[in-house]
Parts: C-alpha cells; sequence; structure tokens
C-alpha cells in the first residue's frame, strides 16, 4: 500500500494480451470443438482460414498449411464439423482464435466426404460424360496391367486369362495399391503404357479392402490419368460393392479382377465352338445358294438354243432364199425362151423383113430388158442376202471372238463361266478363242469387277 491506496499493476495492451494468450493457451490446449464452417478463406500463404459457428456464437479459427496436407477433404462453407486445436490469441488484433491440429466432418467420414467432393468436381469438368469413354477391344492381343506383383489381383487375373485364351500376351507394371506412394505409381505406369505401341486395353485395380485400402483409386491424379489414358482403361477395384472415383471415370468398371479378367478377353473354346457354328451356316449358304443359282441358270439356258443352231438355220433359210432365187430367174428365162422361139415360128411361117426385123428389134429390147432386170432382180436379192448376213454375223459369238473376246468354260461339264465365285483356285477351265481353244488353270481370282 502507498499512502493507504492499493498498488495499481499497469499493463501495456502488448501485456495484456501476451497474458491472456498464454491463460488461454494453458487452458484450452488439445480441445474439441463442433460448429459449422463459415467464410472459408485461402490466401496465397496456403493456410486456411474460416469460422466456426452455432446457434449461439462464432470461434474464429485457423488451419495452417502444414496440417492441411494431412485432410482428405477439403475445409468448405455450411459442413459441420469436430475440430481439436487449441486456443490463442492473434496479439496484433487482439483476438482469440482456434489453432486448429485435426478436422473432420461431424456424422460423415473425411474419406467419404473427399470422396463426394472429388466426384462433384469431375462431374462437373465432365470426367464421367459416356461420350469420352473408349470401346474396349473385342479381341486384344496385348492387355497391360497395373497393380501390385503380390496381390491376389494379379493371380486371379493371370489364371483367368491363362484359362479363357492363352495365346494373349500380357504386360504387367507393378505399383503398390495403397499408402501415400501409391496413386503417384498408379498414375505413371498409365501414363507409362500409354508410350507404348501395340497395347490394346488396361487392367488398372487391387483387390478388396476397406475404404482406406481402396483410396489410391479415389485420388484426383489417377482419375486425371485415367481419363488422358488413349487406350482403353478397365477399372476392377475390391469387391462388387465396393465403388471409386476410377469406376466412373473409366471406360469400363470391372465388380472384380476377376471379372476384369472374363470382360477383357474370350473363352477361347467357347470362340472356336461359335466359329465352327458360323462356318457350318456360311457353307449351308453358299451350298444353297449354290444349287438355286445352278438351277435357275440351268432353266435359263434351256429357253435359249445353241447359237451354233441358231447359225444353221439362218444358213439354212439363206439357202432356201437363193434357190428360189434361181428358180425364179430360171422361169422368167425360160418364159422369154418361149416367147422367142415362138416368135421364131412366125418369123418362119410369115418371113417378112420388116416383121423380121421389128421382131429382131423387140427381141434385142426383151434380152436387154432381161438383162436388165435380171441385174436388178439379183442385185436386189444380193443385198437381202447381204443383211441377212450382216444380221447373222451381228448376232453371232463368233464375231465377238473375232474382237478378242473369248469363252471360259469349266473342265468338268463345260459350264458357262460368267462370276469369278463359279471356280476355285487351282481349277482348270477352257478358254475359247475365235481360233482355237486353251486349257488353263486358276492362280489367283478377285471376286470384284
Amino acid at each position: 500500500m502507498i499512502n493507504g491506496l492499493f498498488e495499481r499493476k499497469i499493463y501495456t495492451v502488448s501485456e495484456l494480451t501476451c497474458e491472456i494468450k498464454d491463460i488461454l493457451e494453458a487452458n484450452f490446449e488439445g480441445i474439441w470443438v463442433t460448429g459449422e464452417i463459415s467464410g472459408v478463406r485461402t490466401p496465397m500463404s496456403g493456410h486456411v482460414y474460416f469460422t466456426l459457428k452455432d446457434g449461439g456464437g462464432q470461434l474464429k479459427s485457423v488451419l495452417y498449411r502444414t496440417r492441411l496436407g494431412y485432410l482428405k477433404f477439403q475445409p468448405e462453407d455450411g459442413i459441420e464439423v469436430v475440430a481439436m486445436g487449441t486456443v490463442s490469441v492473434y496479439e496484433p488484433r487482439g483476438e482469440y482464435q482456434l489453432i486448429v491440429e485435426y478436422l473432420e466432418p461431424k456424422g460423415l467420414g473425411a474419406l467419404q466426404l473427399a470422396f463426394e467432393q472429388l466426384k462433384k468436381k469431375l462431374a462437373a469438368e465432365g470426367l464421367f460424360d459416356p461420350a469420352h469413354k473408349k470401346p474396349i477391344p473385342a479381341f486384344p492381343k496385348v492387355i497391360g496391367i497395373v497393380t501390385s506383383p503380390t496381390g491376389a489381383a494379379i493371380r486371379d487375373i493371370l489364371k483367368i486369362i491363362h484359362r479363357r485364351f492363352a495365346n494373349v500376351r500380357i504386360l504387367i507394371y507393378p505399383v503398390r495399391v495403397q499408402g501415400e506412394t501409391a496413386p503417384k505409381e498408379i498414375a505413371h505406369a498409365i501414363q507409362a503404357f500409354n508410350t507404348l505401341k501395340g497395347v490394346d486395353v488396361l487392367i488398372v485395380g487391387r483387390g478388396g479392402g476397406s475404404l482406406e485400402d481402396l483410396w489410391a483409386f479415389n485420388e484426383e491424379i489417377v482419375a486425371r490419368s485415367i481419363y488422358a489414358s488413349q487406350i482403353p482403361v478397365i477399372s476392377a477395384v475390391g469387391h462388387e460393392i465396393d465403388f471409386t472415383i476410377a469406376d466412373l471415370v473409366a471406360d469400363l468398371r470391372a465388380p472384380t479382377p476377376s471379372a476384369a479378367a472374363e470382360m477383357v478377353v474370350k473363352n477361347k473354346v467357347e470362340l472356336m465352338e461359335r466359329l465352327d457354328s458360323l462356318d457350318n451356316r456360311l457353307r449351308t449358304a453358299v451350298r444353297n445358294k449354290l444349287q438355286l443359282t445352278s438351277s435357275r441358270l440351268a432353266e435359263t439356258l434351256r429357253g435359249f438354243q445353241d447359237p451354233r443352231q441358231q447359225i444353221n438355220e439362218r444358213q439354212q433359210r439363206v439357202d432356201d432364199l437363193q434357190h428360189t432365187l434361181i428358180l425364179t430367174f430360171q422361169h422368167q428365162l425360160k418364159h422369154y425362151q418361149n416367147q422367142v422361139a415362138y416368135l421364131n415360128r412366125s418369123l418362119i411361117v410369115k418371113n417378112p423383113l420388116e416383121p423380121l426385123q421389128q421382131l429382131l428389134r423387140q427381141i434385142n429390147e426383151l434380152y436387154r430388158r432381161l438383162a436388165q432386170g435380171h441385174r436388178f432382180h439379183f442385185k436386189t436379192k444380193r443385198s437381202q442376202l447381204e443383211k441377212i448376213f450382216g444380221k447373222l454375223d451381228a448376232l453371232s459369238p463368233l464375231a465377238i471372238l473375232r474382237r478378242g473376246y473369248a469363252l471360259c468354260h469349266k473342265v468338268a461339264d463345260l459350264t458357262l463361266i460368267k462370276d469369278a465365285d463359279q471356280v476355285q483356285v487351282n481349277e482348270k477351265v477352257i478358254v475359247r478363242l475365235n481360233k482355237g481353244n486353251l486349257t488353263c488353270i486358276v492362280e489367283k481370282k478377285d471376286a470384284e469387277a
């Protein structure tokens, strides 16, 4: 006491703030607080600043960048969380705040929330769009597998592929499928396969496990590497009830690694049986088609006469016309000869000089007219014959042969060949030319004109 008064202790603002900070940190260290996040902001420092609030109050909070990396989800406005940390004072402003050491969603696990957040983000960017998904090849020759080399998944995949179709070539890129380095290893393996030539399809996955075990396939780096892959990707993660981001981005989701192996290769026995069935059906169809075509060809040929017979008939017609022409000429000549004989007889009986001379003139005129008529008649008939021969020549297949064409027949039954499918390679055929025939062997055929 000084002069009866209590001694006063006067603090500076900084001293009082520092003392309050020490008291708060000593008494409110490692406490748990629940509330709703609001006002989230992340400046360039990387620290996350937000306010925890409930119906009756609010608490400023900060999550330093060094602790942010341990979270599986991103703090967002409106999320109910449980935070663990220490109450302290930010001395420049004299505000108390919660320095958060640990943060988890209230009621919903951090991994599940992170899954939903990434799913929403990637869906908005179109990574799940069916239009982007590539078809899985029906008969891959080279299959790439990204998984752990020691897990049950790779054994199941290899066993099933070998059983179903042992001829397939398999390339394995060994990676860790859980742990901190797993996502980068998986993404790098997918990228490495895309630098190789000849890889037809990729299987990316692992066996079953908890959400934490499968988390590598929920990481954004893996999702983006699958989306960027030029090789079709089959996601085969966990069991049928498990669902990951990789499943949503992949071109095809397999419920299990074993199912992926069954999807990617066909069963060789079933495939061979199917091929045999198709071969039998094809042979039957071809056989029926040939029989039908042969029947139609036979019916068509029955409706046509042999070209040589037509030529012979036309030649016979020409002979008939020529014979008729000769008979007509002979008949006219005989008629004129009879007239001449009659006139001669009349001349002998009458024997007048003038009538004789007149008759001679008439005879000469008749002979002239006869010769002229004969020449005209013969020229007309000859022209008709030439026209007939011209038509015959135009209709004759032999004329086509003289122009360089040929007729091709089968050796066995002399069937006229009109289609390359009528003969087989190494089959003998007869080629008829304008002069002579050739016997040939088919070395190659092209069914398309």
